[in-house]
């Protein structure tokens, strides 16, 4: 199973990076968007399994974002991926419906690992509805 991931971004090597390396992993990148407005645009024509979201962006930040999204798809699984993670942005991201945080430190690995975890659990709750 291919897993579709869109990715939101400011930096725009770091977009380009994690795509490179998620298509060499044999993850589809679906969508690549550099902030909120592109991201809320692209989500539904895109249609990830799973956003790939950073937290600071000048002007939307991703909880915002991801807010919006949810809205618009209020299943849609979303991964922080952030540099600046503490409780309480976990928290907050959790109440702006973020599915899971991860710190940037923890890697590539980790990343897939529950980028494919949360893909699976998706795809198993389509087929039981």
């Amino acid at each position: 199973m291919t897993v579709r991931v869109m990715l939101v971004d400011d930096t725009d090597h770091v977009r380009r990076m994690l795509a490179e390396m998620l298509n060499l992993d044999g993850f589809d990148v679906v969508a690549s968007c550099a902030g909120a407005d592109a991201a809320v645009e692209a989500v539904v024509a895109a249609d990830p399994q799973v956003v790939i979201m950073d937290l600071r962006m000048p002007g939307t930040d991703g909880l915002e974002c991801t807010r919006r999204i949810k809205a618009i798809r209020p299943d849609q699984a979303v991964i922080l991926y952030t540099a600046y993670l503490d409780a309480g942005i976990e928290e907050s991201a959790r109440k702006a419906g973020v599915t899971l945080c991860l710190a940037k430190v923890a890697g590539l690995p980790e990343l897939e690992r529950e980028l494919s975890r949360l893909a699976l659990e998706v795809t198993d709750a389509a087929e039981l509805a």
